[in-house]
């Protein structure tokens, strides 16, 4: 299997460009955060316009998804996605294809 891992700037951009594909704005104008709590598990928050959305952790996956497809080129449905924290790196995601 080849592995690979997105690292915490790669996260905030596929949060991004998934925000800006469905609220129709400029990637670059989303401000992100990336959470994560040993209850709720890994999330992000998406800041536009003063506004407040909330990606829980089948969202974030489902925006790495995309990230993968369109950005990398690569089948997202064929890998396995597993969120995690790195001491050194931040948060990261190991993809599996």
């Amino acid at each position: 299997m080849e592995k690979l891992t997105l690292l915490e700037q790669d996260l905030i951009n596929a949060i991004c460009l998934f925000h800006a594909k469905f609220k129709n704005v400029a990637p670059d104008e989303i401000e992100v955060e990336l959470m994560y709590d040993d209850v709720a598990g890994y999330s992000a928050e998406a800041f536009y316009n003063g506004q407040l959305d909330v990606y829980n952790t089948v969202n974030f996956i489902t925006a790495l998804r995309l990230y993968i497809d369109e950005q990398l080129g690569r089948d997202s449905m064929a890998a396995r996605i597993v969120l995690d924290i790195d001491d050194e790196e931040g948060m990261i995601a190991k993809v599996e294809f």
